[in-house]
């Protein structure tokens, strides 16, 4: 098979017409691409945060993008290498401010990514969350708030709706010892992880009853997938996992404090999100042309017919989302023969009409960021050995009342596989007494930050009411390709 190479088309698109400076950007992501130090659409992204500002770049000791960073500063200074506007929509001269949070945590990616988002001529407020990196478009941990008339198919994200789900259980925390091979099975019997995978049975199907089902063509054309694959998770980062939950003195309404089982998953709304978010991401593009630093920006009029569109299926891609977490919890609470006390649940990846402090009306995307308006209950995970966190909004406006989505990755999945050693994944999984299932390097507990480090830096914007340990994960195979 062909390996994968980054054309010269593809970075000429950038801006890169000169041909001395096309062969050097084309040497240097076509090295990174072979040797697996980041994904394709990673490099191009950086790529387009270069020549958008090369200088966070040129100040990186030792980073990948150094050299080149220099070498665009240094032919601007002779007049060179003037990026050509070729776009209708010209972004602003100086950025909106916004806040960091958690700034030490953050790469120089994001934060490029963030400075171009917040020069969209729509843009009106941002924030970026201590879990911050490198996406496509917005950085992942980015918060966007644009006019209330545009939305942003790529600020919302690919895997539309991705969710968090916790069921809570009037079980002692030591079930997950004493019924280990229990809760094991329950995992594996009422679980489909990948791609290709189809629900067997279902619970409750009566989401695909709604009248949206039949709103547009487009999702009248993948109807059929979404209900296959309904109850099934993921790839990449997606779990379902069984843990130990520790909650405060009572902080939780009805649940005294003390230890307790819970079942907590990660997943979104599968092909059928993914599907819409491409379909309408590339009208995005056409529609509105921008320069290539931020072409992954593009936004829809909500006047159009093409914004319309979306808007109904990112919000019924939402109440999927929902619907598959459900299946998975009602058919193990079924098998356990017991209802959970309380669920709590939030999505990330989609984008919400609300309005600023100064009463503004926006747009608000969560790429990657979890809702925290005040009182507003979310969870926020660490990794598969690392605790996740019950939380409480505080609505702190600087940060559009969003917190983080997780701790974020610290390396790619590429480096993952280059950098870190089996033996010691598995030492840190018998350390923490963490049975798993499934899974791969790239989501060793090693590729993400800290998450106590991360929580650190937004205590201003949300209150921590109880962690939870994981004890049993379930993720897909490792043969499977990521998709979050």
């Amino acid at each position: 098979m062909e390996k994968e190479k980054i054309s010269n088309a593809e970075i000429s698109a950038l801006g890169v017409t000169e041909l001395e400076l096309l062969v050097s950007f084309s040497r240097v992501a076509n090295g990174l691409l072979k040797h697996n130090v980041m994904p394709k659409e990673i490099i191009l992204a950086n790529l387009e945060s270069l020549i958008d500002d090369p200088m966070p770049y040129a100040l990186k000791k030792g980073g990948k993008f150094k050299n080149l960073a220099e070498k665009v500063i240094e032919l601007r200074k002779e007049g060179k290498f003037v990026k050509q506007q070729r776009s209708n929509h010209i972004l602003r001269e100086a950025l909106i401010d916004f806040p960091v949070f958690g700034k030490d945590h953050i790469e120089t990616g994001a934060l490029g990514q963030m400075n171009t988002a917040m020069k969209l001529p729509v843009s009106v407020a941002g924030a970026l969350m201590p879990d911050a990196h490198h996406g496509y478009g917005l950085p992942i941990g980015g918060v966007l708030a644009t006019r209330i008339d545009t939305i942003i198919p790529y600020a919302v994200g690919v895997d539309i709706a991705c969710r968090m789900c916790l069921s809570i259980f009037d079980l002692p925390a030591e079930t997950v010892d004493t019924e280990k091979e229990k809760l094991k099975k329950l995992l594996t019997d009422h679980t489909v992880f990948g791609m290709g995978g189809v629900t067997k049975s279902y619970h409750d199907a009566s989401l695909f009853d709604h009248p949206e089902w039949e709103a547009t063509k487009v999702i009248r054309s993948l109807k059929n997938k979404a209900y296959t694959q309904l109850g099934t998770s993921g790839t990449g980062n997606h779990f379902v996992e069984w843990g130990e939950l520790t909650v405060s003195d009572n902080v939780l309404d009805g649940i005294p404090a003390g230890k307790y089982l819970a079942l907590l998953s990660h997943s979104g709304s599968r092909g059928f999100g993914g599907s819409i978010a491409s379909h309408y991401s590339e009208i995005a593009m056409k529609k509105t042309e921008l320069p290539p630093e931020a072409k992954h920006l593009a936004w829809l009029d909500m006047g159009t017919e093409e914004g319309q569109e979306y808007w109904i299926a990112m919000n019924l891609a939402g109440e999927y989302a929902s619907a598959n977490h459900h299946e998975i919890h009602n058919k193990i609470s079924k098998a356990l023969n017991l209802s959970p006390v309380m669920r709590i649940e939030n999505h990330h990846n989609f984008a919400w009409k609300e309005s600023l402090a100064d009463g503004t009306e926006v747009m608000v995307h969560r790429k990657g960021a979890t809702p925290a308006g005040k009182g507003v209950l979310g969870v926020i995970p660490g990794s598969m050995s690392t605790p996740g966190f019950v939380v409480r909004g505080k609505g702190e406006t600087s940060s559009i009342n969003s917190a983080s989505h997780g701790a974020g990755r610290l390396m790619s999945r590429s480096a993952a596989f280059k950098t870190i050693r089996k033996e010691l994944v598995e030492a840190e999984l018998a350390d923490k007494k963490i049975t798993l299932l499934g899974s791969d390097l790239d989501e060793a507990p090693m590729v993400y930050k800290d998450i106590h480090a991360v929580m650190a830096a937004q205590t201003d914007l949300v209150e921590v009411l109880a962690s939870f340990q994981p004890r049993i994960v379930k993720m897909a195979d490792p043969k499977e390709r990521p998709e979050d």
